[in-house]
């Protein structure tokens, strides 16, 4: 899929089954998420057709450490100089590497409600084997400012994965980077399966206190306008 531009200087590249984002900074370019393993080519090539080279990649951020996000993080850093940035829960599943299976690892990752998500989940998540290990230089915890990009919060939004972040980009009217916390696949609802699917809850329902014109996911097409009007429509009823 070409590199598809959501607002000016922010763009959406599909690798494989997942997303992931370039953001044009002052301080270079930044990437969010890195996809499936083998995924860095594909990502180089986008990053030429901005006019850039593999070294004015500065800095790689992670919503979460599934194999699908950071499956071409090692890859990647051989390749640039970026620094590395995800939240400590996550931190230690990308730096050892090695094995994830959704229906037997030692966080248990369990389907969402529905018949149909159950058959995707079983359909299509399988185990990944042999993720190479990679380097993580900076830790978020959420409630902070990404250190490179003062008009970007960190927001912590457990429940999928327990070290999930999303990003919030005060440009644009805002620019949420949803990670993995839900799916627009055709619509917005659940993501397949989730870790601990009432922690999920609360962070959806809490990310209907932000304001953002624009969303955009891990998985489906981006929402680029009245984003926030929709999620707080599908997402602001749940208990809690």
């Amino acid at each position: 899929m070409p590199l598809k531009q959501i607002v000016p200087g922010f763009y959406e590249l599909r690798v494989g089954i997942a997303n992931v984002f370039l953001l044009e900074s002052p301080d270079g370019l930044v990437l969010f998420d890195t996809g499936v393993p083998g995924s860095q080519d594909a990502i180089l090539q986008a990053i030429q057709t901005l006019g850039k080279t593999p070294q004015d990649l500065k800095h790689i951020v992670l919503t979460h450490a599934h194999p699908d996000h950071i499956g071409s993080l090692a890859a990647l850093q051989r390749l640039t100089p970026a620094r590395t940035y995800i939240h400590p829960v996550d931190a230690g599943v990308a730096q050892r590497g090695g094995d994830f299976d959704p229906q037997h690892d030692t966080r248990p990752f369990n389907p969402a409600p529905g018949l149909l998500v159950g058959m995707l989940f079983r359909m299509f998540l399988r185990p990944y084997r042999g993720l190479e290990p990679a380097r993580i230089d900076v830790e978020l915890r959420g409630g902070e400012r990404l250190p490179f990009a003062d008009d970007i919060e960190v927001i912590f939004a457990p429940g999928h994965s327990m070290g999930e972040l999303a990003f919030l980009w005060k440009q644009h009217g805002g620019v949420l980077i949803a990670g993995d916390t839900c799916a627009n696949l055709p619509v917005l609802d659940w993501s397949l399966g989730y870790e601990n699917l009432e922690v999920g809850k609360r962070s959806l329902k809490e990310l209907c206190h932000y304001h953002f014109e624009t969303v955009v996911f891990g998985h489906g097409g981006a929402i680029t306008r009245g984003a926030s009007d929709r999620w707080r429509k599908r997402w602001g009823t749940l208990p809690g």
